[in-house]
């Protein structure tokens, strides 16, 4: 708000000294950089050929006509072509005199019944969760939150993806060696069991391969050629043709999973507005196929396969339905993508997938468009970065992965340890001990992910990112108990009340410094929405967090002395919580009263 004000006193300012009309959206201004005194900066370069006079004479006339005439400047300094301005504490006093009281400071009603659909999660149901899933829910969790602080009408969607190869390899290797085990008498999770077996499958399917490579074959027969992967495509021929001891097994095994999958997502803080099923989809997905066959724009092979050619657009031949006559993933999301814009008509579709996927929705929207469906431009990839550990990549086949919930359980684990060595917990009850450590250790696992730009892959270090120094979750949950604290002690003594707030005096730098940090706030909400990045939220924070604590440090609150301004330390301290809480709920993360 404040660039675009000065922005328009700019293009007064040339208009009146130079006599020239600027367009009103002229990109001059912007924030002066921090090794240099100001607030907004005026870029003085595009105007030198335009005025024909030299940068420095162009940003001294500017800088002096703003300077005489604007009531928003207080100072400015010409360095080379830029002008740096500094702003007035008027303007800064008044700012925090009109916002400092709204607690929805930042956030604004849903302004549009056009909706934003997000889809996030996705898990098959041959395994539980894992890291890699998290990464996934709360990129798509917290982006949503920040859709809808922009007045978005958003819609969280889940694609469940529970029929395929991969699921018939987990109830093939269920019934050929479990002997009837289920999650109550393995004692698991549902989606751990099955997970367990999907593992056993590729162990037992690995085995058969190298037997076969060493009596001759080639890896790539063997690898088509062994018995178990005959045995699985044959248990998905049958579930397509709904043989009913099949579907019977798969809908019991299919429900393990969705079980344990929604206890994950409680623990996770997570949820949906809809969710989808791959088995309710995929025939539509056929239909759109059999639409572009009619009409000539895909090709049916001899051996019934059926195939579309891209090669055209860059790409190749991709395959849509496989010569037994079973459908691949795109087939499905063809199907998908087309159920939910009859259903909302979306102004954008958002699909969070890992980065490994991107040529997958480039093929899609080619195939889309291809079949006439336009809409298909409002199609967007928010592709993400891999997730390692210290150690290297996971692998979901070999049972080599970080399972999401046993993460969640350490994290809690060590929030208790950290949060009990800093002698935190006087006056805990058990159950407010407990709540407080799953806060901690939720606060330090999504901080920790959500502060790396989604495009980026990132190595997750449990021990880092519980830290209550530096910049972590738990820091920023602490710094917000610690403004929860001084006002539950400013209650206890009579100041004037709200109306009566008075800033008749100088403002030192370290409050002008977090009231300029407040008042970008909504901007940074903007900026997190355009560029669909929650990091953006998660670094303001952290400064926002970072820069309190420093005021608090080195000046006293309720010991400031002069009534007026303990009045108004206290309220910007409540300004301060206020916006750090919905922040931290724009990343999905809760913020404890006290710690």
């Amino acid at each position: 708000m404040l660039d675009h004000i000065l922005l328009e006193q700019t293009i007064l300012a040339v208009k009146e000294i130079f006599g020239v009309d600027l367009e009103p959206d002229t990109n001059l201004v912007q924030k002066t950089r921090k090794e240099f005194d100001g607030d907004l900066t005026i870029v003085v370069f595009p105007l030198t050929k335009l005025l024909r006079r030299s940068p420095q004479s162009i940003g001294e006339e500017l800088g002096q006509y703003l300077l005489s005439t604007s009531g928003l400047v207080q100072a400015y300094q010409v360095v080379s072509g830029y002008v740096n301005i500094t702003v007035r504490q008027s303007y800064w006093k008044d700012f925090f005199i009109r916002d400092h009281g709204n607690v929805s400071f930042g956030v604004h009603k849903i302004t549009t019944d056009e909706p934003v659909v997000i889809e996030y999660s996705s898990p098959n149901t041959n395994k539980p969760l894992h890291l890699g899933h998290i990464r996934n829910n709360l990129i798509g969790f917290s982006l949503a939150r920040i859709l809808n602080a922009c007045g978005e009408n958003v819609v969280k969607v889940n694609l469940v993806n529970d029929r395929g190869i991969h699921i018939c390899k987990s109830m093939l290797a269920w019934r050929k060696w479990s002997r009837g085990e289920t999650p109550e008498s393995a004692h698991l999770k549902g989606d751990h069991l099955i997970g367990k077996y999907y593992v056993l499958f590729e162990n037992k399917y690995r085995e058969q391969v190298k037997e076969l490579v060493g009596s001759g074959m080639t890896e790539e027969d063997a690898l088509r050629q062994a018995p178990l992967i005959g045995e699985a495509q044959r248990l998905l021929k049958k579930w397509e043709d709904k043989d009913p001891e099949t579907r019977a097994l798969w809908h019991r095994m299919n429900q393990w999973a969705y079980d344990g999958f929604d206890e994950t997502y409680r623990q996770m803080g997570v949820d949906f507005d809809r969710i989808y099923y791959e088995s309710g989809t995929y025939l539509l997905g056929k239909q759109l196929v059999e639409e572009g066959l009619k009409q000539g724009l895909l090709q049916r092979k001899e051996d019934g396969s059926v195939w579309a050619d891209l090669t055209d657009e860059g790409l190749d031949w991709k395959l849509l339905i496989r010569s037994d006559g079973t459908s691949v993933y795109i087939t499905q999301d063809l199907g998908t993508a087309q159920l939910r814009y009859d259903e909302y008509h979306p102004k954008k579709l958002v699909y969070v997938v890992g980065n490994e996927q991107i040529y997958h929705f480039d093929v899609l929207k080619l195939l889309l468009k291809k079949l006439g469906r336009d809409w298909s431009d409002n199609i967007y990839h928010l592709s993400y970065g891999m997730v390692e550990l210290p150690e290297g990549k996971m692998k979901s086949r070999e049972g080599k992965v970080v399972d999401a919930d046993d993460l969640m359980q350490e994290m809690f684990v060590t929030a208790e340890k950290m949060t009990r060595e800093l002698g935190k917990m006087e006056d805990f009850s058990e159950a407010e001990a407990s709540a407080l450590f799953r806060q901690v250790g939720l606060a330090a696992l999504k901080y920790f992910i959500l502060k790396v730009d989604p495009m980026k892959t990132m190595v997750f270090n449990p021990e880092e990112s519980i830290d209550f120094n530096g910049n972590t979750g738990p820091f920023i949950q602490y710094t917000y108990a610690r403004i929860q604290s001084v006002l539950r002690k400013a209650a206890e003594v009579n100041f004037p009340g709200q109306d009566s707030l008075s800033l008749d005096f100088e403002l030192i730098p370290k409050e002008i410094s977090l009231i300029k940090l407040l008042a970008d706030f909504p901007d940074v909400v903007k900026e997190a929405e355009a560029m669909y990045n929650p990091s953006v939220v998660a670094a303001y924070v952290y400064v926002l967090a970072k820069e309190y604590n420093q005021f608090y440090h080195d000046h006293s609150i309720l010991k400031a002395g002069d009534p007026h301004i303990v009045h108004f330390r206290i309220e910007l301290s409540r300004f301060v919580g206020n916006v750090i809480n919905t922040a931290m709920g724009l990343l999905g993360i809760e913020v404890p009263e006290r710690m």
